[in-house]
């Protein structure tokens, strides 16, 4: 075999293969050298060109470096036309023009119904006319340019609560409500009286349903509580507006037939001051919503009909008899939900979900109303999801869900939550990663964008978040992250809430729910990568 020559195809063979080796490779050697010369060459020469051109105009964008070396190439920059000024408050999802075309039915029109791709517009929304800067935080917690949101309507008809007021170019927010005339810092001071909770960095998370213009959710804001304030596109035309104008953070949503699009088990309070939800009606369908997300041990308050009806019932253009027979319904709805009641003092009541899952065995027995959700009924699926009839109990496994057993506020929010364990690929290792990654890139964005940190940045949305990370990094700073995670995308959410810090779901091929001019930075990672398949 030593001896054996290869042969060509033909037969002859080819010469020895030492014989070619050592000229091969020397041929090699030489051909690397001498491409490594031009190449250096041609480099210098090439960031020559550039940098000259890049002098000339460094504003003008690159496309290829072929036509980089010969000159620089525009790009044509696409135009879009004004929508007009009748657009200025325009939110696609929640247009009034589009109302006549949905039920009434549970005000199933104020719902998301955003427009078909033939009805979308594809044009710039103006700012009202004479719209200034936003006042800055926390100045603009009391007040607002009026020519930022020139409602005349709401100051006329809530003026007698003490909502907001019209005093010259500006609109005041003295803090008042429909059941808090003496100011909400006193209101709430009730409630911290009836709900220690509030006090020991137990209770982080809120959801104010029915919001008005935010002023429970900003007195929060000073105790350490961070509250998403929802209101619906109604006749009171600017509630979330108004809300976000002043830097708290609102969005836009109403529970009627759909799922609101928040995680289940995640707030660690809910709270209604009047605000004209039809709690028993429906089999109490509203308030199961109020279950699902609430999380175990957590709160929801009420105050207005028909708490302290014995007192207020002239008021409320009833009946005695009505208000008290409507009391024990609710009452008895939320005790057949495995709430209890906690307290009760004057106007506000208090009630508690079970930490305890033993009470949801009750509600297996056949005939019993609300039943449990079966299986099949994903606890978090929560974007244009219907509403239930059923009671969705909390996983049995997760022993770390209820509001006992999470670490107090500021400790959890740099603490893994067990929930984390449940999203595919997740782990306390990744989550510390995840953690430790955004507090260095935060200290690289504050010095590209020095306004991060200031007055100049209050509303901030991460619009393609993980676990938060970013939001957990700017802790410290004068503003507030909206976390969004998308429908499409793995389920963060709870995880997000667990720790803290509030969110939402959403798609991004819609408009978000929110007004024009809302938000002053948006921030996002991997966003266009993560839709690239839409």
């Amino acid at each position: 075999m030593g001896n054996m020559k290869y042969k060509d195809k033909d037969g002859k063979p080819y010469p020895h293969r030492s014989s070619r080796v050592m000229p091969m490779t020397l041929m090699l050697l030489i051909l690397c050298g001498f491409s490594f010369y031009l190449g250096g060459i041609l480099c210098s020469e090439k960031n020559r060109f550039l940098a000259k051109d890049l002098k000339k105009d460094i504003s003008r964008p690159v496309h290829s470096s072929k036509e980089a070396i010969s000159a620089p190439l525009k790009v044509q920059p696409v135009m879009f036309p004004e929508c007009g000024i009748d657009y200025q408050d325009y939110t696609p999802c929640t247009d009034p023009k589009r109302w006549r075309k949905y039920d009434l039915h549970r005000l199933t029109f104020l719902e998301r119904h955003c427009p078909p791709i033939f009805e979308r517009k594809e044009c710039l929304v103006p700012p009202p006319n004479g719209y200034r800067v936003p006042i800055r935080w926390p100045k603009s917690r009391g007040q607002c340019w009026y020519r930022n949101v020139p409602y005349d309507w709401i100051n006329k008809q809530k003026s007698n609560q003490n909502w907001l007021r019209k005093e010259g170019d500006k609109f005041l927010f003295p803090g008042g409500g429909t059941m808090f005339p003496k100011g909400v810092s006193a209101y709430v001071d009730l409630m911290q009286d009836l709900i220690p909770e509030m006090q020991d960095g137990s209770i982080r998370t809120a959801l104010d349903t029915g919001c008005g213009v935010a002023s429970w959710g900003g007195d929060l804001l000073d105790r350490g509580i961070l509250t998403v304030s929802l209101a619906p596109r109604d006749n009171h035309e600017a509630q979330v507006q108004f809300a976000l104008e002043r830097g708290i953070p609102a969005i836009l949503g109403i529970i009627s037939t759909q799922r609101l699009p928040f995680p289940s088990n995640s707030f660690d309070m809910a709270h209604c001051s009047r605000c004209l939800i039809p709690w028993t009606e429906f089999g109490g369908i509203y308030l199961l919503e109020i279950h699902r997300i609430l999380r175990p041990g957590g709160f929801w308050v009420l105050s207005g009909p028909p708490v302290n009806y014995e007192n207020r019932w002239r008021g409320w253009n009833t009946t005695i008899e009505e208000q008290r027979s409507d009391y024990e319904k609710l009452h008895e709805l939320l005790t057949s939900m495995c709430f209890e009641l906690y307290n009760k003092k004057d106007d506000i009541a208090v009630w508690q979900k079970s930490l305890d899952n033993s009470c949801y065995d009750n509600l297996a027995t056949p005939d019993v109303y609300p039943p449990k959700c079966d299986d099949s009924t994903e606890p978090d699926s929560a974007w244009y999801t219907p509403l239930r009839s059923c009671v969705s109990v909390p996983n049995s496994n997760l022993k770390k869900l209820g509001l006992k057993y999470l670490p107090k506020w500021p400790l959890r929010l740099h603490v893994a939550p067990e929930r984390t364990g449940t999203i595919h690929g997740g782990s306390s290792g990744a989550f510390n990663q995840d953690d430790n990654k955004w507090k260095v890139r935060a200290k690289h964005y504050k010095k590209l964008l020095h306004a991060i940190g200031t007055d100049k940045i209050r509303n901030v949305m991460d619009m393609n978040t993980v676990y938060g990370g970013f939001a957990a990094a700017v802790i410290n700073d004068p503003l507030w992250v909206m976390n969004v995670v998308s429908s499409y995308a793995l389920n963060t959410l709870p995880v997000i809430y667990d720790r803290g810090l509030i969110g939402t779901y959403h798609d991004w091929c819609e408009a978000f729910s929110t007004y024009p001019r809302t938000y002053d930075l948006l921030h996002l990672d991997g966003l266009f990568t993560a839709e690239s398949h839409r």
